[in-house]
């Protein structure tokens, strides 16, 4: 077995390569995250491996709790050299985005220079596609937004950003293959430099998916997404297994599943492409029956991060 470490030479070739979690704004009880939490979970990340986590993406750019106060995991992610792949809520509607990019330009004024150094990208949206696709309406998957909603976020985030010091930055898209291979979605192909790719086969109920097939599934998706993007890069923003769960047509959660999926799936991505891990610490308070997480609370992880 090894660590990550054989990974620092092909990482410092290609610097711009991000390896890291997503990070929600609350805790998994519904709780919010404060400065404190997300330093704390920034600094455990970093030191689970060489070389270590030091991206964060998030899904809100608005602290929990407030109007459209900045996320204090972005001074979090500043205080502790952590990278930042900043999100825009986009399923909520214009009162909303106006809160998020309010948000965000109250954050660059406060570390604007820092944030230049730190910021990777703006994701405007996460799975608002699939959310209005029929596929996510058939599947009671929340309110989305479509394909004219979101380009029209995007552009309104670019305006923000403009004369500031995150002008220019690379703002795409996060969504699920399946939204992404519509056509009725080409536009928010055109509209964003980069495509967010959010994979779980361990919720690809129509298919036959038991953890051996993890891996082909995960890189037929991610095939679907590259053949959509138009040669325009494509980021992992989102994968794993669960390590508890109800049975999932074929897909069994366990630890024992979670580490299989890690190896064969992250090990094949980590420094070799962006990819964010989902994920470090269980977030979703409307997931309660499933745990993500890699970690029993801020102690040990469930199983050794090394790659075979």
């Amino acid at each position: 077995m090894r660590s990550f470490t054989p990974l620092l030479a092909l990482a410092a070739t290609a610097s711009a390569i991000q390896q890291g979690f997503n990070y929600g704004a609350t805790n998994a009880d519904g709780s919010c995250r404060k400065y404190e939490d997300f330093h704390r979970m920034y600094t455990r990340a970093q030191g689970l491996a060489e070389p270590g986590f030091t991206s964060a993406r998030l899904y809100t750019s608005v602290q929990c709790g407030s109007q459209n106060a900045p996320i204090e995991a972005i001074k979090a992610a500043l205080d502790t050299n952590t990278n930042l792949l900043l999100g825009v809520w986009a399923s909520a509607g214009q009162d909303t985005v106006n809160q998020e990019v309010a948000a965000l330009k109250q954050a660059v004024n406060n570390w604007g220079p820092q944030m230049k150094q730190k910021v990777v990208g703006i994701s405007v949206g996460s799975e608002d596609l699939y959310r209005s696709s029929p596929q996510g309406v058939a599947n009671n998957a929340g309110v989305g937004a479509d394909a004219a909603a979101v380009v029209k976020y995007i552009k309104q985030v670019r305006q923000a950003m403009k004369g500031t010091a995150l002008e220019g930055v690379r703002i795409g898209h996060v969504d699920t293959w399946t939204a992404w291979e519509l056509p009725e979605n080409v536009p928010v192909v055109n509209a964003v430099d980069w495509l967010g790719h959010n994979s779980f086969p361990y919720f690809e109920t129509t298919k036959n998916n038991p953890i051996g097939q993890g891996k082909n599934l995960f890189n037929e998706g991610l095939s679907h997404t590259e053949s959509a993007a138009k040669g325009k890069p494509v980021w992992v923003t989102e994968t794993g297994w669960p390590s508890r769960g109800p049975k999932s047509n074929a897909a069994v959660a366990s630890t024992r599943n979670q580490q299989k999926y890690w190896r064969q799936v992250g090990c094949s991505l980590f420094g070799r492409r962006n990819v964010w891990w989902y994920t470090l610490y269980d977030s979703n308070s409307a997931q309660t029956e499933l745990s993500f997480s890699l970690v029993n609370g801020d102690t040990a992880t469930k199983f050794p991060l090394d790659c075979p």
